[in-house]
């Protein structure tokens, strides 16, 4: 799949046994945001569980946990698949360091999981400035939608305050997954 099985496909890694999704292609191309981590506009760190599901996958939902930290200077994520790292991310608005496992198919894209963070959690004004002409990010309580014209491509639903804390769900229709984020603060 060109941008990713799903973001954070290292979901599938829970289960490696089961085959693969053939890919398929975008519908259409979501734009690429790159922010600063400095966008974000604080610091937080959170423990996730993540549940992945992709429509033409038989063996989802997959699940994941996750650690991530963003703060000024950086995002972080580690992913682990059976209590094991599998992969580790580190943003820092100009560069993206990964680490990954020999599992993690060579679908997951790891831009892909940073533009879905920022999606998800950045300040609406912040990802709004950031999208080409003709994109728009509507954004309400517990929700948030992104269109090109008058299609929406993805959304994001929150049952949470902040929005970070809680769950939160990305429904990627140009993509064609859902992720699902339960998320809480990690205790330091």
């Amino acid at each position: 799949m060109r941008a990713l099985i799903a973001s954070l496909a290292l979901l599938g890694l829970a289960s490696c046994a089961t085959p693969a999704p053939r890919p398929v292609a975008p519908e259409v191309a979501l734009p690429s945001l790159a922010l600063s981590p400095s966008d974000f506009g604080g610091s937080v760190s959170l423990s996730q569980q993540l549940s992945f599901a992709h429509e033409l996958d038989p063996g989802g939902p997959r699940s994941l946990e996750a650690l991530v930290e963003i703060d000024a200077s950086a995002v972080r994520l580690a992913g682990f698949a059976l209590s094991q790292r599998v992969i580790t991310l580190q943003w820092d608005g100009a560069r993206l360091e990964e680490e990954r496992d020999a599992r993690v198919p060579a679908q997951f894209q790891s831009r892909t999981v940073i533009r879905d963070l920022q999606l998800v959690y950045w300040p609406a004004a912040t990802v709004r400035a950031a999208l080409p002409e003709g994109w728009t990010l509507e954004d309400s309580p517990g929700q948030r939608v992104l269109r090109q014209g008058d299609k929406e491509w993805l959304s994001v639903r929150y049952a949470g305050q902040p929005p970070w804390v809680g769950r939160a769900e990305l429904v990627n229709l140009a993509e064609h997954y859902r992720l699902t984020i339960e998320s809480r603060l990690s205790e330091e």
